[in-house]
């Protein structure tokens, strides 16, 4: 078991990211031999431009409201909403509002 608390974790930036700063609390560094455990907070205005990975990804949004869309869909995420990401599907984030928006994102390597 390992307990990180809230103000530890690594920093880290995001490619293809604006606006966004991260603080990882689990990875293959730390602790997990095939998951990362990250929270991403955005800006107004923060977002992520159209990109795809091999990993599966999931976005449980903990405060704010984000836009997350593919090239033929779009998903609004509210306070509590979770979105499993693919392996290979293209997405891109903006956030909504005017408010912050802090995302707890998961994810699993291949």
């Amino acid at each position: 078991m390992k307990t990180v608390k809230a103000n530890k974790g690594t920093p880290y930036e995001a490619k293809r990211h604006f606006h966004m700063w991260g603080l990882k609390k689990v990875d293959r560094e730390t602790a997990a031999s095939r998951l990362t455990v990250s929270i991403s907070h955005f800006l107004p205005n923060g977002g992520a431009e159209m990109s795809s990975s091999a990993k599966e990804r999931v976005y449980y949004l903990l405060s704010g409201a984000l836009t997350v869309a593919g090239p033929e869909e779009e998903h609004l995420l509210e306070e509590g909403d979770l979105l499993y990401i693919a392996p290979g599907e293209e997405r891109a984030i903006k956030v909504r509002g005017v408010n912050p928006a802090t995302v707890l994102v998961i994810i699993v390597e291949p």
